[in-house]
């Protein structure tokens, strides 16, 4: 790539279906990789974290208590990053489904026109238990989007899985002109519960015993996410680096051992999409650096998977602030006011 950089940056993505459980004692030392990550940015720690939480619990005097102060697992996250000087720049949450993006304090001031959004799909779009949230933003004069969802579960359930998916892109809107939809963005990120299965009649103890002797190639073959993306059905539009780590679901809590009531599946995915602007003197480039799952954690019937990213943009004689008045059709609009004025007093505090 020629050009001048204008900016590199790490994006470290987590998604964890908690089943209901709060992280009470629990330590994100590793599901963070805070004993270090892959990044080349000269730094233990990424550029920015977006973390998914799926089945979140949902008790009413939770939702009450959410409204007026962040939820226990955002509360979880803090602990840890705060201390790393990270910044929460934004969060959404639906019913069991919650994202959070936190970002460190020098890219703050390239970073504008945060939006959030949701969208039901449970029970024909009347029900948050299942649907995405999202966080959109132009980061260094680019639009980026992230995605969390929690699509239909069971191995049946693949035709609604799909149906899903579209009514998440199809309703899913934003503010900003040139991006008011989720493929309209030059980085897309998607990741969450996407509850894809395998597409066989293999029994239960056939696939457990096929992840016992390392035949994930085959497995992998039969995965409903891979099949749906190549007859495009759904996710057609993204990309994904093969798991190369064992199935993610369905585990018995408090253990790494499969529960035989489901066969195992890789539900817990990580997707990403990079589309270049209309501009010649504009270059993008985004390299996913690492993807595994977190086995050690057994609080839910799910294992956490993270994913890292190298993104690159470049640009021959435009700043960041040419570019975002060049890709977002208006002139130069940052934070929203309040949030700025407070992460402003943040920082000369700290």
């Amino acid at each position: 790539m020629d050009g001048d950089i204008v900016a590199q940056l790490c994006i470290y993505i987590l998604t964890w279906n908690v089943g209901g459980h709060y992280p009470d004692d629990i330590s994100l030392n590793d599901a963070l990789s805070l004993n270090g990550t892959v990044c080349p940015n000269n730094s233990d720690v990424p550029d920015i974290y977006v973390i998914g939480f799926q089945e979140v619990n949902t008790q009413p005097k939770n939702q009450i208590m959410n409204y007026f102060q962040d939820d226990q697992w955002t509360f979880k996250v803090k602990e840890h990053l705060d201390d790393m000087g990270f910044i929460k720049v934004g969060a959404e949450r639906l019913q069991g489904m919650l994202i959070n993006m936190w970002v460190q304090p020098k890219h703050i001031s390239h970073i504008r026109q945060i939006e959030t959004q949701n969208t039901k799909t449970g029970f024909g779009g009347l029900w948050g238990n299942k649907g995405a949230v999202s966080i959109r933003l132009s980061l260094y004069g680019t639009g980026v989007v992230f995605v969390a969802s929690h699509l239909a579960a069971h191995d049946e359930k693949l035709r609604e899985r799909v149906e899903d998916y579209d009514q998440i892109v199809d309703n899913h809107h934003y503010k900003a002109p040139k991006y008011r939809n989720i493929f309209d963005h030059n980085f897309v990120f998607w990741f969450g519960d996407l509850n894809f299965r395998l597409d066989s009649h293999d029994s239960v103890w056939d696939i457990r015993n096929a992840v016992e002797q390392g035949r994930l190639d085959e497995l992998y073959q039969l995965d409903q996410l891979k099949l749906v993306r190549e007859t495009g059905n759904a996710f057609s539009l993204m990309e994904e680096r093969k798991p190369n780590f064992p199935p993610t679901f369905k585990f018995i809590e408090g253990t790494s051992d499969y529960n035989l009531k489901r066969r195992p599946a890789w539900c817990d995915r990580i997707l990403y999409r990079l589309q270049a602007p209309d501009y010649p003197d504009v270059q993008l480039n985004v390299q996913q650096l690492s993807y595994k799952s977190h086995p050690e954690y057994t609080l839910s019937d799910h294992k956490p998977v993270s994913a890292e990213f190298l993104i690159t943009i470049k640009a021959d004689k435009y700043t960041d602030d040419e570019l975002y008045e060049m890709t977002h059709g208006g002139s130069i609009i940052s934070l929203p006011l309040v949030r700025l004025i407070f992460i402003s007093f943040y920082l000369t505090m700290f």
